[in-house]
């Protein structure tokens, strides 16, 4: 199942935003506002967990900043020429689960509820840039040493993990689909949260079609019955502004927002205060889970606590040169910067999915 980035509009709308002057934007700007994460509450056992000292984070503030800085942007409100797709996929497998959160709980083992893994080989509660970058990964991409974390799921007390390579998108969430630039190496944020409540996973700006399997659609928690040998699944997008000053924040998503739609048109466009445009990233998960799932369960809770993290270590040639064929030109790649339907506009990465 497809999901294109042109359904944003309906998922974005919810946003608030004001109008204040500026120049450069015809003497306007959009600004998010309060939660920038889908009006996720902020909790103490999660998003709110005071920093440690340690890793990025040497002095223990909440704030990894950006070195350099990036600064002088400008929310593109260009509307280049229609594409439908502009989008390549990190195809990345499990790597490993344990009780540990390098962003939430950075520095403190054992301190989360249990996570799966995925990409990066080495993720775990003392995970930093540097270490990421020295691991290997699990992504079919040698240069994606990126960490992806989520609640593992269990049947019961049986920890059901998701078979091969799960598809995590990488498209573009803005109108101006040449705007988007790679993100920066470091950046880590969380989507969603395990304490929020039914409604705010239901409005949740990064919402799609929530837990589904076989006709069943929708789900806010898990369905009662999924038909023997069908898969539960999940898709969920992450915010793709970014402030340009910080790696990370105390609440791991102040740093980040949701593109806003520009008023009087369709368009959607970063706020004033994040203007950079980076990657939408979409997860796309797939649990070989079946039949009775009265017992089936997050470790962070019920269906409507999943959220995800993400923590990018991607070498950054390669990601560059994927962001920029495949968003940037309008692509719907694969794995490899390959279009099917354009063979003529060749591969990004060769057959061993590295930079030739």
């Amino acid at each position: 199942m497809n999901h294109r980035p042109r359904r944003l509009s309906a998922l974005l709308v919810p946003l608030a935003f004001t109008l204040t002057a500026a120049a450069g934007l015809g003497g306007l700007a959009l600004t998010a506002q309060a939660s920038v994460d889908g009006g996720t509450a902020v909790h103490m056992d999660h998003a709110a967990v005071a920093p440690l000292a340690a890793g990025d984070d040497p002095d223990g503030d909440g704030y990894v900043p950006a070195v350099p800085p990036v600064t002088g942007v400008t929310p593109s409100w260009a509307n280049p020429p229609d594409r439908y797709f502009h989008e390549f996929r990190a195809d990345c497998a499990v790597s490993r689960t344990a009780p540990d959160d390098p962003i939430v709980f950075a520095g403190r083992p054992g301190a989360s509820h249990n996570h799966t893994f995925m990409g990066n080989t080495t993720t775990d509660a003392y995970s930093t840039t540097a270490s990421l970058s020295a691991g290997g990964t699990r992504c079919n991409a040698p240069g994606d040493l990126s960490g992806y974390g989520m609640p593992t799921l269990y049947n019961g007390n049986q920890a059901v993990l998701p078979t091969g390579p799960q598809v995590i998108y990488y498209k573009s969430g803005v109108t101006d689909y040449k705007s988007v630039r790679p993100f920066p190496k470091g950046l880590r944020f969380v989507v969603g949260s395990p304490t929020q409540t039914a409604a705010e996973f239901r409005g949740h700006r990064g919402w799609v079609e929530g837990w589904e399997c076989g006709d069943s659609y929708k789900n806010v928690e898990f369905p009662a019955n999924c038909p023997a040998g069908t898969q539960l699944n999940i898709l969920m997008q992450a915010p793709s502004c970014w402030d340009g000053r910080y790696l990370d924040t105390p609440d791991h998503k102040a740093h980040m927002a949701y593109p806003v739609v520009k008023p009087g048109g369709n368009d959607n466009v970063c706020p004033a205060d994040h203007p950079v445009a980076l990657p939408m990233i979409e997860f796309k998960m797939a649990f070989p889970v079946s039949g009775d799932m009265s017992q089936v369960r997050l470790s962070s809770g019920s269906g409507h606590s999943f959220h995800y993290d993400f923590f990018n270590a991607w070498d950054d040639r390669t990601l560059k040169a994927l962001v920029d064929k495949c968003v940037g030109g309008g692509f719907q790649c694969d794995a490899r910067g390959y279009d099917e339907t354009h063979p003529e506009a060749g591969s990004v990465l060769g057959p061993d999915y590295r930079l030739p």
